[in-house]
Order: C-alpha cells, then sequence, then structure tokens
C-alpha cells in the first residue's frame, strides 16, 4: 500500500494529495470529485501523512496503514460513520485488535471509516510502498 502521498490536515474534513511546494507551504488537493487546490502553511497548520499515523494500542500503538489492510483484505464490510458508538467500536475491535478502548473515541473510528471510503478506490491503494531510503 502506497499512500505516502497523502495527508490529513487539522481542522480541515477529509483527505489531500501532496502535489507540490512552495515558499508559502505545501499545495494540496482535495481528493474529492472538486480536485480544489490550497497551500498550506506548516507554522500555522498541522498536516500528517497516512503512513505516519498510528492509533492508540493498549501494548503498543497501531500502524492506521495496518488498519486499512485488514479491511482491505478481510473484505470487512464497514459501518455507516453515522452508526452508534457501540456498532462502531465492535467493528473496530475486528480491524484494529488490541486498540485502547479508553483513548480511541467513536469520533476516530468515524475518521478512519471515512478515509477508508475515501482511498479505497484510488490506484494508489494497491500500490506496493517504495522501500525506506537507508
Amino acid at each position: 500500500m502506497n499512500l505516502r502521498g497523502l495527508v490529513s490536515v487539522t481542522g480541515k474534513p477529509g483527505l489531500y494529495k501532496l502535489i507540490g511546494q512552495n515558499k508559502g507551504g505545501f499545495v494540496l488537493e482535495t481528493l474529492d470529485a472538486a480536485k480544489l487546490k490550497s497551500v498550506v502553511n506548516l507554522s500555522t497548520t498541522k498536516m500528517a501523512t497516512l503512513e505516519d499515523i498510528t492509533i492508540y494500542g493498549e501494548e503498543e500503538e497501531i500502524r492506521l496503514l495496518d488498519v486499512f489492510e485488514t479491511i482491505k483484505t478481510n473484505s470487512t464490510e464497514l459501518p455507516d460513520p453515522k452508526a452508534d458508538g457501540t456498532t462502531l467500536r465492535n467493528f473496530f475491535r475486528e480491524v484494529a485488535p488490541g486498540h485502547d478502548e479508553d483513548r480511541v473515541y467513536s469520533s476516530d473510528i468515524k475518521k478512519v471509516i471515512t478515509w477508508y471510503n475515501i482511498i479505497k478506490e484510488l490506484p494508489l491503494f494497491d500500490e506496493e510502498a517504495p522501500a525506506p531510503l537507508v
């Protein structure tokens, strides 16, 4: 799974594709049909790549990519992100066993489901990630 160029921006809904950099910050493009472009200044905005995001675990953190891979390989049916907390929690117990139920909130689970729905059709989702530089 190669999701290196996809980012989440604090305070903005959805996901973005990192398409460049200029003096003002990073140039991002929305992943929705509108394909809107915007510049994000990192001194005022936080941004995280999907490859770097982890979920609180009881023993160790769980990589978001591992959760996405579990959903993909198990063909797990996704609940509606607006489902009740019990439904969301039961789903997350299947795809992220060992997550810390006290620190992972329903809003976090909703975000994971929403993000998966955004990226599941992207060709990047089926590509292998490049090998890390040594």
